[in-house]
C-alpha cells in the first residue's frame, strides 16, 4: 500500500468511537443499561453521580488505554467527554464527570458479583448470535483456558487477602518479603486470535493453610492455591452457564484427581497439559502401550485411549517435533477419545492453551491496560479494576476484529487506543448515536 493509498483509506474510516460503538451494540446493546442497573451501595442523599457514569469512566480509560486513575480524570477534564459520556450513558443533566477519588469510593463499596453478572450476560449475548461456531472444538465444545498470573504486587502487607513470598539474597542471607495479589482466570476462546474473560476467580490468602504451607515447596504451594480457586471458580461457571459444552484445557498443575473430578460432576470435557510426574501410575502405562498400538499413530501423534485411573477412563496423547533442530514434545491428557481423523485436530487445540499468555496475560500487562498497576490500595475496588478492564477488553477485542479497516491500515494496539481516545475528545452529535444504533451485519465473524 503507498502512503497515498493510506491517507485515502484512512479518509474512509469514520469516527473510531462511532464504529466502536456500533460493534458494542451490535454484540451487547444492554451493556449502558446493566451499568444503570447494578445495585447501588451508596447511600441516596450521597449520589452525585449516577452508577452508569461512575463504570463508564474507567471502562473509557481501559478503552482509551490511559495507565492511571489520575490521567483518567486529567485527560476526561473536557466539555466534549462530559457530553460524550452524557449521549453514552443517556444523562441528559450531565455537566461534570466524577473525580477518579469518587469513582474509587463507588468501586470500593460495588459488589464485584455485579460486575462478574455483566460479563456473563455478554458471553452469553456473545454465544446467543452464533457468530463464533467455527471456534468449538470437534464443532461441539466451547474451550475454556485457566491459568492464574500475578497482579498488584507491594513492599508491605497492602491488606489482609495479600498472598506473601519470601526472597532469600544468596550472598548476605538477608530475607525480603514480597505482598501481591494473583487470580485465575478462565478465558474462552471465540476465534483463532479472539480469547475473551468469561470467569475470574482472585487466590487469596485466608491464613488456614498457613502452617500446612510451610511445609511445602513453591510449586506445591502454587498447585495448591490454584485447585482450591478453580474449585470456587468451576461453581461460578456452572451457575453462569449451566448448559454450556464445555471443554477445559490447562497447564499440567491442572492434572490432578480434583479437577478431573468436577470436570466430571459438571459434565465437562477437558484437555490438559500432561507431564509423566503428574501422574505416574499413568505415565506407565502410556509409554508401555503407545509403541504397541500402532493404529493410534499418525504424523508424529501417538495415543492410547482407556487408560484406567481411579475408576475413570482418560485418554493420553504425544506430539513430538522438530524445531531449529530440536526435537519438542508434547502431553496431553483428555477424557474425549482420540481417533486417527480427529487426532491432529487434539494437538492443534492442545497448543492453544498459551493464547491465554500472549491474547490474554501478555498483552494485558505489557501492552495494554497494564492490570498490574493498583488503580486503588483498597481490595474491593482493585478487584472491580480488574473486572472492568476484562469487560472493556472484550468489547474492545470485538471492535479490532469487527472493523476490517483497521487490519487494512494495520493498527498497533497502541494506535487504536489512541484513536478512540482523540475520538473521544471530539464531541459526539445525536446523529452519531443513532447511527450506531442502526442494524448492521459484521460478515468478518461468520
Amino acid at each position: 500500500m503507498t502512503r497515498a493509498e493510506r491517507r485515502q483509506l484512512k479518509k474512509s474510516e469514520g469516527n473510531p468511537l462511532v464504529e466502536f460503538l456500533k460493534v458494542q451494540k451490535h454484540f451487547y446493546k444492554d451493556l449502558w443499561s446493566d451499568f444503570a442497573g447494578v445495585h447501588d451501595p451508596r447511600h441516596s442523599s450521597y449520589i452525585d453521580y449516577s452508577s452508569d457514569v461512575m463504570l463508564t469512566m474507567p471502562l473509557m480509560k481501559n478503552i482509551c488505554d490511559i495507565r492511571s486513575m489520575q490521567e483518567m480524570s486529567s485527560t476526561f477534564n473536557t466539555e466534549e467527554c462530559i457530553a460524550n459520556t452524557a449521549l453514552i450513558t443517556g444523562q441528559n443533566e450531565l455537566t461534570e464527570l466524577p473525580h477518579y477519588v469518587t469513582v474509587n469510593d463507588f468501586l470500593r463499596r460495588l459488589n464485584p458479583d455485579e460486575l462478574s453478572a455483566i460479563r456473563s450476560n455478554i458471553i452469553n449475548a456473545l454465544i446467543r448470535k452464533r457468530s463464533f461456531e467455527k471456534a468449538r472444538f470437534l464443532s461441539k465444545y466451547w474451550l475454556i483456558i485457566v491459568d492464574a498470573t500475578q497482579l498488584y504486587t507491594f513492599h508491605k502487607k497492602n491488606d489482609d487477602q495479600c498472598l506473601t513470598r519470601t526472597f532469600t539474597n544468596k550472598e548476605t542471607g538477608e530475607k525480603n518479603t514480597q505482598y501481591y495479589h494473583s487470580v485465575l482466570e478462565a478465558k474462552i476462546v471465540l476465534g483463532e486470535d479472539l480469547v475473551v474473560s468469561i470467569a475470574s476467580e482472585f487466590i487469596e490468602n485466608d491464613g488456614v493453610d498457613a502452617e500446612r504451607q510451610k511445609k511445602m515447596s513453591v510449586e506445591e504451594i502454587k498447585q495448591d492455591c490454584e485447585t482450591k480457586a478453580f474449585q470456587r471458580l468451576a461453581v461460578k461457571l456452572k451457575k453462569a452457564f449451566p448448559r454450556l459444552a464445555i471443554c477445559i484445557m490447562g497447564d499440567s498443575l491442572y492434572a490432578n484427581e480434583k479437577v478431573f473430578q468436577i470436570c466430571e460432576e459438571n459434565q465437562w470435557n477437558y484437555l490438559i497439559r500432561f507431564k509423566d510426574g503428574s501422574i505416574p501410575s499413568v505415565a506407565a502405562e502410556f509409554h508401555l502401550l503407545k509403541e504397541r498400538e500402532v493404529q493410534n499413530q499418525k504424523e508424529g501423534i501417538k495415543w492410547v485411549n482407556g487408560i484406567s485411573y481411579n475408576k475413570r477412563m482418560v485418554t493420553v496423547m504425544e506430539f513430538i517435533f522438530e524445531k531449529k533442530k530440536k526435537e519438542m514434545k508434547f502431553q496431553w491428557i483428555t477424557n474425549v477419545k482420540v481417533t486417527k481423523t480427529k487426532a491432529l485436530s487434539f494437538v492443534e487445540t492442545g497448543r492453544m492453551r498459551w493464547k491465554i499468555e500472549n491474547e490474554g496475560f501478555n498483552i494485558q500487562k505489557n501492552l495494554r491496560y497494564e492490570i498490574t498497576h493498583a488503580n486503588s490500595k483498597n481490595y474491593n475496588a482493585l478487584k472491580n479494576h480488574y473486572l472492568i478492564t476484562q469487560i472493556a477488553d472484550i468489547v474492545l477485542q470485538l471492535y479490532e476484529k469487527g472493523i476490517p479497516i483497521i487490519k487494512e491500515l494495520n493498527k498497533t494496539i497502541k494506535n487504536i487506543s489512541s484513536d478512540l481516545l482523540a475520538s473521544f475528545g471530539r464531541q459526539l452529535t445525536r446523529e452519531d448515536i443513532s447511527y450506531t444504533q442502526k442494524r448492521t451485519s459484521l460478515s468478518i465473524f461468520r
